[in-house]
């Protein structure tokens, strides 16, 4: 007989989270996978954090990146082999051990983008695959009534993707999505201090310049912090320091795609559905969503009141679960 966990997927560009049915969230690691290619097939070194952190010190024979660009895949088989050292490290591996897993995906995807997660999934292992759109499972691990009439909008804002969905009935009534999120925050810092300062950073380096003093929207305490790197004039090693609203400047093309997104589905959303949202505000969730003053930069472009989520990076896949545990209840009662 055959031992299955239930395992609930978000798949993400700059993260992969993990939950586990009676667990809860048991993976939250880095998109990242470090392959050795001396071999054929390539072998797995490492994945997630490990291999993150060898991202730019490894040598020619062994390569670290992310398998996933824009919330789809760019490399098939090491989102597979990703998927397959998940898998085992959540379920073991016995041979006996098969997952049922439930994977979470922009819902901007096309039908060929979808088939390759399927087929993913299934070559790592997985003994039954479904799918579920991003924003609906953000909606429901927010906590947002999706069931009701009454409409609920959210605005998933992740690594490489940033989608908003506006819910009712218990499915999406309009949505958008652009292939833009903290990934390109962080490059759209590297771009502006190279070309403002000549000095090459890395993405670690800018990552935490955003989460430091980064912002969307001014805000009071704002700081500057001092960033090293590599002169592009001379290769000698040179620093720079940077302001918040300098960093304000470097995100705004970033964050005006997701604005425009955001008021292009409102522009399309019904007049009932209108007030709903009017009454009860759009709710951000995604890592990217904790960017310090989003919501009051969308407060003050659509005049809606805006909510982030408790643990916005968690919502997807804590409604991935949810919705998996629902849908295997319904199957088990029939």
């Amino acid at each position: 007989m055959l031992f299955s966990q239930d395992l609930g997927i978000d798949l993400g560009t700059s993260n992969t989270l993990v939950w586990a049915k009676g667990k809860g969230i048991i993976i939250r690691e880095p998109s990242v996978v470090a392959m050795d290619i001396r071999q054929e097939p390539g072998k797995v070194v490492a994945f997630g954090s490990a291999a993150r952190n060898m991202i730019g010190r490894t040598p020619g024979s062994i390569t670290a990146r992310k398998p996933l660009r824009g919330g789809v895949i760019a490399d098939y088989e090491m989102t597979a082999d990703m998927l397959s050292a998940i898998i085992r490290r959540s379920v073991g591996k016995s041979p006996f051990n098969r997952a049922r897993v439930m994977l979470c995906i922009p819902c901007g995807v096309t039908e060929v983008e979808r088939r390759a997660v399927h087929e993913a999934a299934r070559g790592a292992g997985a003994k039954y695959v479904s799918l579920i759109d991003a924003p609906m499972a953000a909606a429901i691990g927010a906590g947002l009534p999706i069931a009701s009439p009454t409409g609920s909008m959210v605005c998933d804002v992740g690594g490489g993707t940033s989608e908003v969905a506006l819910l009712a009935m218990g499915d999406i009534v309009a949505s958008n999505s652009v292939r833009v999120g903290g990934d390109d925050m962080d490059e759209a810092i590297i771009s502006y201090i190279r070309r403002k300062y000549d000095l090459l950073i890395g993405l670690r380096t800018a990552e935490d310049l955003k989460i430091k003093i980064g912002s969307a929207y001014p805000y009071d305490g704002e700081a500057a912090m001092q960033v090293k790197g590599r002169r592009l004039s001379d290769g000698m090693p040179g620093f720079a320091e940077l302001n918040s609203a300098e960093v304000r400047e470097a995100l705004a093309d970033t964050v005006k795609q997701i604005t425009d997104m955001l008021c292009d589905t409102l522009e399309r959303t019904p007049p009932e559905l209108s007030s709903d949202i009017m009454e009860r505000g759009i709710t951000l969730t995604g890592g990217a969503a904790q960017l310090r003053g989003l919501d009051k930069l969308i407060n003050s472009i659509t005049r809606i009141a805006v909510h982030v989520a408790k643990d916005p990076g968690d919502c997807a896949v804590t409604g991935t679960g949810m919705c998996l545990d629902r849908n295997l209840a319904d199957r088990t009662g029939r």
